[in-house]
């Protein structure tokens, strides 16, 4: 109990010094966790990904579409047991700084195979009806204001003129990190004015989404998929959905390395300078470990006075940058709009946190324990500090 008094009681003897190096560890531990909530964001499509879904597209590239009528054949497959498609649109909404997801997609049979979206009865019904009908995300019609029956106009970039779109209905999602920042309509209206103004892309599609009854079937329909097509004009490339996300990620990979690094790199840097409070700490108190020592205090209680009080300072730390987490990840998310549609807390980034502030707290007292368990009794009474 006494040791306990006296390294609640030690830090307290300089609170401006204990105040600044509280800060340092809210502001590493804090930004360790957002860091970290970066990364994951980036990497929250392939972790929300079924296991269940495929996701056929271009073996050429994604940029190049593939046949409307391949879904049929595609459905055919044994083991599927529902397809849809989906084509990337791009529009512009009122500014080019409005940047969101928008898809084109086949209607029942898109929203059938991604139940995560959660829409009334009767907003789907009116959605399936309207051919210029779409639907968007909690997020999506938050940010913009949205309601149903509001007019919803974009610009095409990849689909030139101007497209006008009423909002017939709002998803929401069934998990927390379901995506709600996407706008979806219908492929056929898109796929009409088309037909008009540039015949040659009409009937075609960007990727077909596939649903499968197992999931450990995903190797061998996604075989008997591609062999359909070996040899044709439009090849296909079948994988999962959670492959078919890295993707994207590893186009950024440098990027998230990078985000990843300089998290690490904060707790490096506080590290030192935990280190050096606890140095400076330990040298002013050279006589009183020599007195401790003199009394018959042996090095396991001069050990765990110092590794106790550089924990408790980094807890302490730790522990109030997990609690600042949540509600600046939740401002910057909100800052951020659309840019990541799913921004919040990882679970795991809460242990990682923890555990880098008592690793702080550890490292940083090696250096004054050695010090203090190896003093000359002598010539630490002799130390003035």
């Amino acid at each position: 109990m006494q040791l306990l008094k006296l390294i609640a009681r030690n830090p307290l003897r300089h609170k401006l010094r204990t105040a600044l190096t509280v800060l340092g560890l809210v502001v590493a531990t804090l930004s360790f966790g957002l860091l970290q909530t970066v990364v994951h964001a980036w990497y929250a499509g392939a972790e929300g990904a079924s296991a269940t879904t495929l996701v056929t597209r271009n073996a050429t590239s994604l940029v190049f579409p593939l046949p409307l009528a391949y879904q049929a054949r595609i459905r055919a497959v044994e083991g599927v047991s529902g397809v849809g498609y989906a084509n990337w649109f791009g529009g512009v909404y009122k500014d080019p700084k409005n940047f969101f997801a928008q898809f084109a997609i086949s209607g029942a049979s898109y929203l059938d195979i991604y139940p995560d979206y959660l829409l009334g009865e009767a907003e789907r019904a009116a959605f399936l009806r309207d051919r210029k009908g779409a639907i968007v995300g909690r997020k999506l019609a938050d940010q913009y204001g949205l309601k149903v029956g509001d007019a919803l106009p974009l610009r095409g970039t990849i689909y030139p003129g101007q497209w006008e779109f009423v909002v017939r209905g709002i998803y929401e999602g069934r998990r927390p990190d379901t995506n709600t920042a996407t706008m979806f309509f219908h492929w056929d209206y898109v796929n009409e004015g088309l037909r008009k103004i540039s015949p040659r892309r009409a009937n075609q599609v960007g990727v077909y989404v596939v649903r499968i009854a197992r999931a450990e079937d995903a190797a061998a329909v996604s075989g008997a998929i591609d062999r359909q097509f070996r040899n044709s004009l439009a090849e296909t490339l079948t994988e999962t959905e959670k492959a078919f996300q890295l993707g994207f990620v590893s186009m950024s990979e440098a990027i998230v390395v990078a985000v990843r690094a300089v998290s690490y790199v904060v707790i490096v840097i506080i590290m030192a300078v935990m280190a050096n409070t606890m140095a400076m700490s330990a040298r002013e108190r050279l006589s009183e470990y020599a007195t401790l020592k003199a009394l018959g205090f042996g090095p396991g209680y001069l050990a765990a006075l110092i590794f106790g009080e550089s924990l408790l300072l980094a807890l302490a730390g730790g522990l109030l940058g997990i609690a600042l987490l949540f509600p600046l990840t939740a401002a910057v998310g909100a800052a951020m709009g659309t840019m990541f549609p799913v921004f919040q807390v990882a679970p795991a980034t809460l242990p990682l946190q923890v555990l880098a502030a008592l690793l702080i707290g550890v490292v940083a007292g090696i250096a004054p324990t050695l010090r203090a368990v190896n003093v000359n009794i002598v010539d630490g009474l002799r130390s003035i500090g």
